[in-house]
C-alpha cells in the first residue's frame, strides 16, 4: 500500500544551515523511496529525481541502510543498457506504528511496519455496560504492551502510538464521546503512562479521519477521491480529496451522526433532535426489535442474526436507516462532489441491507448524479479500518520524516 509523496522544505523566512540541509536532503531522498514502494528505486534514479549529487546520494542511501530503513533489493536490468541496478526499498523491520481502537464493542491494537504491512492484529469484545475510562484505558494498555512485545519478537520497534475513538477530540483529549460515555478523558496522556514502553507518544484522533486513512492505503492509486461513513453508535465520515486524507479541524469535524435528517425527530444525545444518529446507529436500529438483547455480542452481528431468523422490524429500521444515511451523504456529495461512497466501520458488514437504499436518495438528491455515477459500496477493511490507520498514522511519522529516528539511534549508539 503507498501513498503520495510529500515533500517537506526547509522555511524559506530563515537562513538554511549546513544541518538544516542535510535533514531536507534526507527527508526529499527517504520520501523518493516511500513513494517508489512497488518499483524500488535505484541510486542513480534518486539522483536525478532530486536534483542531488551522487555523492550525496550515496552518502544519504548509506545512512538510511545502516539505520535499518531502507533495504536492497534483488538487481534489476534497467534500461536498454542490459546494466544491472540495485533497488532500494523500504525495510520490514525497525520502526512500526501502533493503533489502538476504542469501540462501544470492542478493543483493537494493531502494529504496522514501514511499508504499511499489518503485522499484529488483536481484538477483544467490549461489554456493554461501558466501564469506566480507567478500566478501558488499562485493558487497551494491556493490548497494546503484548503487541508491542509480538512486534520487537519480528525486529520492529514501535515508535509512536495513535488512539482512534468514536467522538471529538482536543490536543489529546476526548471532549465527547456519547458511543462511550466518556466527556473530558484525557485518554492520550493516561495510555502514555500506562503503556510499558519508553517515551512513546500517544496522538488521539477521529475513529473516521484514521479509518478514512487506512482505506486510502488498502485501494491504492486506482481511489483518489471519496468519502468513508462508519457506523455503528456514532456515526462519523472521512474525506480523502486527490489520494490526501482530510484532517479532522480541531478534532471535530466529520460528525456526520450530527447532520439533521429530520427537524422533527426525536432527541439526540447531542441535545439536538432529528440527527442521523437517531436513525443509522446501529443500537436505535436494533431498538426496532422490541425485547431484544445483544448479549455482549457485536451490534452488527446482532442485526445480522435478527435480519437471518427474518424479523420485520429490523428490515424496517434498517430500511429507515438506509434513507437517514442517504439524506445527510447526499449533503456531504453536493458539497465535495465525490463519486465513491464507502460504507466502513460496521456498516461495511451490512451493506448488503444498506447500500440499496442509500443509492436511491443518493440519485435522487446529488446534483451531479444524472451526469456521473455515484458508487456505493463496502470498504475493503470494515471495521479494522480505523485501528490500522491509526497504526498507519504513527509510522507515517517516519515515513514523513526519518531524522528523529536517525537522531534516536545515535543517542542510543552513544550511551553504548
Amino acid at each position: 500500500m503507498t501513498r503520495p509523496v510529500h515533500r517537506v522544505a526547509p522555511a524559506t523566512d530563515a537562513p538554511i544551515r549546513q544541518d538544516s540541509l542535510r535533514a531536507h536532503n534526507l527527508i526529499l531522498t527517504f520520501q523518493q523511496i516511500v513513494g517508489a514502494q512497488q518499483t524500488p528505486v535505484s541510486r542513480s534514479e534518486l539522483a536525478a529525481t532530486t536534483g542531488l549529487t551522487r555523492p550525496t546520494i550515496s552518502r544519504i542511501v548509506d545512512e538510511l541502510l545502516t539505520a535499518g530503513l531502507i533495504v536492497e533489493t534483488e538487481p534489476a536490468r534497467s534500461g536498454n543498457s542490459g546494466r544491472p541496478r540495485v533497488g532500494l526499498g523500504l525495510a520490514r523491520t525497525g520502526p512500526a506504528g501502533l493503533g489502538l481502537d476504542i469501540r462501544a464493542d470492542a478493543l483493537s491494537v494493531c502494529v504496522v511496519d514501514l511499508t504499511g504491512t499489518v503485522r499484529h492484529l488483536d481484538f477483544a469484545a467490549r461489554p456493554h455496560h461501558r466501564p469506566q475510562p480507567e478500566q478501558t484505558l488499562r485493558d487497551l494498555a494491556a493490548m497494546a504492551g503484548d503487541a508491542i512485545t509480538a512486534a520487537a519478537a519480528e525486529q520492529l520497534t514501535v515508535v509512536g502510538a495513535t488512539l482512534a475513538v468514536p467522538g471529538a477530540v482536543e490536543a489529546g483529549v476526548i471532549r465527547s464521546a456519547p458511543a462511550l460515555g466518556w466527556h473530558d478523558v484525557d485518554a492520550g496522556a493516561a495510555l502514555s503512562r500506562l503503556i510499558a514502553a519508553d517515551d512513546l507518544p500517544v496522538l488521539v484522533d477521529k475513529d473516521a479521519s484514521l479509518a478514512a486513512l487506512g482505506e486510502l492505503y488498502a485501494a491504492g492509486p486506482e481511489l483518489r477521491d471519496f468519502v468513508c461513513v462508519t457506523g455503528e453508535f456514532d456515526i462519523g465520515a472521512g474525506l480523502v480529496l486527490g489520494g490526501t486524507p482530510l484532517g479532522a479541524a480541531r478534532g471535530w469535524a466529520g460528525e456526520l451522526g450530527h447532520v439533521m435528517v429530520d427537524s422533527a425527530g426525536p432527541a439526540c444525545v447531542c441535545g439536538a433532535t432529528g440527527c442521523l444518529q437517531c436513525y443509522a446507529g446501529l443500537q436505535q436500529i436494533l431498538a426496532a426489535v422490541p425485547g431484544n438483547e445483544v448479549s455482549g455480542q457485536p451490534y452488527a452481528v446482532a442485526i445480522d442474526a435478527l435480519v437471518s431468523a427474518g424479523s420485520p422490524q429490523i428490515m424496517t429500521a434498517l430500511d429507515r436507516a438506509a434513507t437517514a444515511l442517504g439524506v445527510a451523504i447526499s449533503a456531504v456529495l453536493n458539497l465535495v462532489n465525490v463519486r465513491t461512497v464507502l460504507l466502513g466501520g460496521n456498516y461495511s458488514l451490512l451493506t448488503s441491507w444498506l447500500a440499496d437504499g442509500i443509492q436511491r436518495e443518493l440519485d435522487h438528491r446529488v446534483r451531479t448524479a444524472s451526469w456521473t455515477a455515484i458508487e456505493v459500496r463496502p470498504a475493503p477493511l470494515g471495521p479494522d479500518a480505523a485501528v490500522i490507520g491509526a497504526a498507519l498514522s504513527a509510522v507515517d511519522r517516519v515515513r514523513r520524516d526519518p531524522n528523529p529516528w536517525l537522531a534516536r539511534r545515535r543517542q542510543r549508539a552513544a550511551a553504548g
